[in-house]
């Protein structure tokens, strides 16, 4: 495995401003990891404060987009009930040519309830939130994919378009788009029908082993090869010059990881 293969994933709803995302932005650039990819929360988990507040995740990457030069930037994952999806595809596609084809798209049916109250955010039950997920890849993938001079419709369901332009299109031919979570069933669906990497989040390596062979299996029972799936596990890192800084690491400020464990793997499907 080459520094290429890992990337970086912050959590900034525990406590970071523009500037602190782009310090780690940059030094990841510069010592080669492969990508830079940031949660997409607008509260704080635990028993943090989150100071100096939020930052929205697109909003960041367009700046990233601009203020970096190589590395890949993407979210995981963005929840589908923050945006609206064409709106979404829009800005996912702008930021693409801000920062000239880097961007990948993690996108989640949502499942932290607290945020949605602390914003205003209408939180849905769990299988409606699975079905407008469903249909935002559908209307996300079918605007990038529809020809220049030809309109997009999507009659139904929860986000009717009709003659959509379909515009702007993102530099990339196709947005790499990263769907992960624990669930056995319609996540592993997903996946197989629309994601470029499936991602287990914070699992030990006998789950992961699990979740990857359901994802295969979806695969190969719509006709499309395992290996053209990339996998991957977001996995915690506490380093230091040495290990008496090490051990200086506060245990409790990953009290969110656990929450996030716990909580959303058997709520993702």
């Amino acid at each position: 495995m080459q520094l290429s293969d890992l990337r970086i994933f912050t959590e900034p709803q525990q406590g970071a401003s523009y500037n602190d995302l782009l310090a780690i932005a940059l030094r990841a650039e510069w010592l080669g990891f492969g990508a830079f990819f940031r949660s997409d929360h607008y509260l704080s988990m635990g028993d943090g404060d989150g100071l100096p507040g939020p930052t929205d995740a697109w909003i960041t990457l367009a700046g990233l987009a601009r203020d970096t030069s190589e590395i890949r930037l993407g979210t995981l994952v963005s929840s589908a009930t923050f945006r609206l999806p064409g709106p979404l595809a829009i800005s996912v596609a702008q930021v693409d040519q801000m920062s000239g084809g880097r961007i990948e798209l993690g996108l989640g049916a949502g499942w932290y309830e607290q945020e949605h109250q602390a914003y205003g955010i209408p939180f849905q039950p769990l299988g409606e939130r699975f079905d407008r997920l469903e249909e935002q890849y559908e209307i996300i993938t079918g605007l990038w994919n529809t020809p220049l001079g030809e309109t997009f419709d999507s009659p139904g369901g929860f986000f009717p378009l009709t003659g959509s332009p379909a515009l702007p299109k993102p530099a990339q031919s196709s947005i790499p788009i990263v769907i992960g979570g624990g669930g056995p069933k319609r996540t592993p669906a997903l996946a197989a029908r629309y994601a470029s990497e499936f991602n287990t989040p914070f699992m030990n390596r006998d789950s992961f082993v699990a979740q990857r062979d359901r994802v295969r299996s979806a695969c190969e029972a719509i006709g499309r090869d395992p290996n053209s799936m990339t996998f991957s596990a977001a996995v915690v890192v506490c380093c230091g010059s040495d290990e008496a800084e090490v051990e200086l690491l506060d245990l409790a400020d990953l009290d969110h990881l656990d929450i996030v464990a716990n909580e959303v793997a058997p709520l993702l499907g």
